[in-house]
């Protein structure tokens, strides 16, 4: 048999897996797969540098399948190249416990790199690991960091608005070695691309600065795919993008170039047809030894590679604790006596205060590199003295994402997603909202990213209830596995910078414009870790609890203190997070909220969910309006006098 007949077999057998597992499990997207069978092949034998036997190898090529619902393509070429996934798992396809879900998830399949399925996050995912490359071989040299990354993207993911602000951001950085290959195969849910789309991809990637090859009509030929993605491989200040035109269920009889291809079964009489326009038997997941063997060698060509960069790594003296701490994800000795405190008495915004921490870790924490939207100074995230990463400067860690809130989220979850690289953004925390599916996926796959979201409450002030974060803080808590941290001051902000260092997964830092004094008894204490703590003891039993959060904190001191001129005793408790409160067991929890004791929660924002640790609620349950912050603060209630009111309430109840 001859080497064309063994590739033409092997992408028979990759199709044969796009037919077989959505009819198996009754659901799924064969289409595309179908289509794309001879790109994958390409790609996984010809193209990228990687070894199945060692997934995580830092300086491997990344392979990013944008377009997630043909998850079937991805699982095939693992499977197929000896990532550990069986024909077993090909068989589970989108069943209960199996290693093949209907979107790839990070974590959860071996060979995966992100978790992609909303449209267009896996490309802009893909800039970020682009970004990450770029950074890590400025930083340690190409003998460590040199590698590609390869990109599948379909009309959806440049039809949705998050892939412009992505493009844009990476053709304005220059970010070569970044190749995404668009497959334009003209068909939607709904049915023809031509419903709702004619934008000219070849000139919008230009006009944003990207290298573009507009391949044609080669979906099938695998010596021509080859050909157009090598002469992409040598850009290395420009992103490139390959149009594919493809056909979509190819060669299905009846289905190919339909909607129906996209997301449906094809049906067992299909399947069989289809199969015999390729020549091969109709068996569900055939999977014949010749071809494992053809693509499991294919997948352990980057084996020497690999072994050799690990030989040199193992070998490094430059830069050595900084490469170390950038691979391993951990702060270099000595972090936690570089942050800052305060004391009590002074006056400090947190959004401030997170600055100072920032730039007094950055020595400490190479891996911390990010920006803001347009924001950075306003938000905390300002580097003093930072010369911007940029294609001029690859060192910089100064990131200028711009006006691309989206963007700034999807890229930051890939760039945490590559490895070596801790970043943050920072934007107003209304926009979270612009923000909010990348934030979500960053909580699913459990990448360790730091939000720094600030103009907190309604006390932003002058620019209206348009800017004014009302719901926000509610909502969010509402989405798991993101820790949201609303810090009471400035010491508690250092608390909250350090907790976001030292565990995985995102964190949301809530900060304040507004300046709030520094308290007594912050600083001292892990009330921040446990997510809630009590600030202010009464002698004796206490009468009633008042909570806060943030920037209300000290209006309940305040309150407690005015209080006991009336003989209530009023234990003050600072609750900066909700998540890690619930992380404590029974006894602690307790412990601070008291057993049957009346309780009022004190913050600026939606009162929605604190009936989970307070009778009582002091809150803004309606939209902002556009005055002087501290006016706002008096006329909708968050003051001394509301919440001795609200107490009296309570006690009298």
């Amino acid at each position: 048999m001859t080497d064309t007949d063994l590739q033409a077999r092997a992408i028979n057998v990759i199709r044969g897996f796009a037919m077989d597992a959505p009819q198996r499990a009754n659901s799924g997207h064969p289409g595309t797969a179908m289509a794309l069978a001879p790109l994958a092949y390409t790609l996984f034998t010809r193209i990228m540098t990687y070894d199945a036997t060692a997934p995580g190898w830092p300086n491997r090529d990344r392979f990013v399948l944008s377009g997630g619902h043909a998850s079937i393509l991805q699982y095939a070429m693992l499977h197929l190249t000896g990532f550990g996934l069986e024909r077993s798992d090909l068989e589970d396809f989108r069943q209960w416990g199996s290693r093949t879900p209907g979107h790839p998830e990070l974590h959860h399949t071996p060979g995966v790199e992100v978790t992609t399925g909303p449209l267009g996050q896996g490309f802009a995912n893909a800039v970020g690991m682009a970004l990450a490359e770029h950074s890590l071989r400025a930083t340690f040299g190409s003998q460590l960091f040199d590698h590609y990354t390869f990109v599948i993207c379909g009309d959806g993911d440049l039809e949705e608005g998050i892939s412009h602000e992505a493009a844009s951001l990476a053709g304005h950085l220059g970010l070569g070695k970044l190749i995404a290959i668009y497959d334009d195969n003209h068909i939607s849910i709904d049915g023809p691309t031509e419903l709702a789309l004619s934008d000219d991809a070849v000139e919008r990637f230009r006009a944003c600065g990207w290298n573009v090859l507009d391949a044609g009509e080669i979906a099938e030929d695998v010596d021509a795919l080859e050909v157009a993605l090598r002469s992409l491989m040598g850009s290395e200040d420009r992103p490139s993008l390959l149009v594919l035109r493809s056909h979509i269920g190819y060669p299905s009889p009846k289905y190919t170039d339909t909607a129906h291809a996209h997301g449906n079964p094809l049906g067992a009489d299909e399947i069989a047809s289809t199969k015999a326009v390729l020549g091969m038997p109709n068996e569900s997941f055939w999977d014949p030894e010749d071809v494992l063997e053809h693509m499991h060698a294919a997948g352990r060509r980057g084996q020497s590679q690999r072994e050799a960069w690990e030989t040199l790594r193992n070998g490094w003296t430059e830069n050595r604790a900084a490469l170390d701490s950038t691979l391993r994800g951990e702060p270099l000795a000595g972090w936690l006596d570089a942050l800052p405190q305060w004391t009590p008495g002074e006056s400090v915004a947190t959004r401030n205060a997170g600055k100072k921490i920032l730039n007094a870790l950055l020595p400490y924490v190479p891996a911390l590199i990010g920006g803001g939207a347009d924001l950075t100074g306003n938000c905390g995230v300002e580097i003093e003295g930072a010369v911007p990463f940029s294609i001029a400067n690859r060192t910089g860690r100064q990131i200028h994402f711009g006006i691309r809130e989206h963007a700034m989220g999807a890229v930051m979850n890939g760039m945490a997603a590559h490895g070596g690289m801790l970043p943050f953004g920072g934007t107003f925390f209304i926009f979270s909202d612009y923000m909010r599916p990348a934030v979500r996926l960053a909580a699913l796959s459990e990448l360790h990213v730091v939000y720094s979201w600030t103009h907190d409450s309604v006390g932003v002030g002058e620019d209206g209830p348009t800017h004014q974060p009302v719901e926000h803080l509610a909502s969010l808590r509402a989405m798991p596995g993101l820790r949201i941290i609303r810090p009471a001051d400035a010491n508690e902000t250092s608390s909250a910078w350090r907790i976001a260092i030292e565990r995985g997964g995102p964190t949301a830092l809530i900060l304040s414009r507004q300046n709030l004094p520094v308290l007594e008894g912050t600083a001292s204490s892990n009330g921040v870790d446990r997510g809630a703590y009590v600030l202010r003891e009464t002698e004796g039993d206490p009468n009633v609890i008042i909570i806060g959060t943030g920037s209300e904190v000290h209006l309940c001191l305040q309150a407690a203190e005015e209080l006991l001129s009336s003989g209530i005793a009023a234990r003050v408790v600072s609750m900066p997070s909700w998540e890690l409160f619930m992380e404590q067991d029974e006894d602690y929890r307790l412990e601070v909220l008291g057993d049957s004791i009346p309780r009022v929660s004190v913050e600026a924002g939606s009162t929605f969910g604190w009936s989970l640790w307070a009778e009582a609620n002091v809150g803004i349950d309606h939209f902002g309006a556009s005055a002087p912050g501290p006016v706002l603060m008096e006329n909708f209630g968050i003051n001394v006098a509301n919440i001795i009111e609200h107490v009296d309430a309570v006690l009298a109840d």
